[in-house]
């Protein structure tokens, strides 16, 4: 059966992104390829995802077009995970989204928001799209009030 894993293209950041990534979430392990002494690609895994990196130099840089997305399920996940994958130079976006110091993007998702936004009522999903769109980090329990709200 084929297996799918993503693959990021650096320009020479690979064993740093790798490193830093492995630093953030609880689950992870690394392996470095050298070649002639240089790193060329890098292999890891968060949380049970498999990675690839490769030092493919400055042709391509990452955009929002591709995102990973992280369900968490409580509010100190969100924030703990908001405040490193902005460090350093990363940056907050809108409604759940973030780009890290090397300018790949995140968005960090409380687990329920998928429920909330489903909801048979219209006007309940209506509220937490709202709240939503306020926030840049999500906010567990303004969304749940909003939810929540008669």
């Amino acid at each position: 059966m084929p297996t799918i894993t993503p693959f990021l293209w650096f320009n020479t950041e690979a064993e740093e992104a790798m490193n830093y990534y492995g630093s953030i979430f609880k689950k992870s392990k690394v392996v470095v390829n050298r070649a002639n002494g240089k790193v060329m690609s890098v292999q890891f895994e968060l949380e049970g995802q498999p990675f690839m990196a490769l030092n493919g130099g400055p042709q391509f840089k990452f955009t929002e077009a591709i995102s990973f997305f992280v369900g968490c399920e409580t509010q100190k996940e969100i924030d703990e995970l908001w405040t490193k994958l902005t460090a350093d130079g990363g940056a907050p976006s809108r409604c759940g989204w973030l780009k890290d110091k090397f300018g790949l993007s995140w968005q960090i998702i409380p687990s329920s928001l998928g429920r909330m936004l489903g909801d048979k009522d219209p006007a309940r999903a209506g509220r937490v799209m709202n709240a939503m769109l306020q926030m840049d980090k999500l906010d567990v329990k303004t969304l749940q009030d909003a939810y929540d709200r008669k």
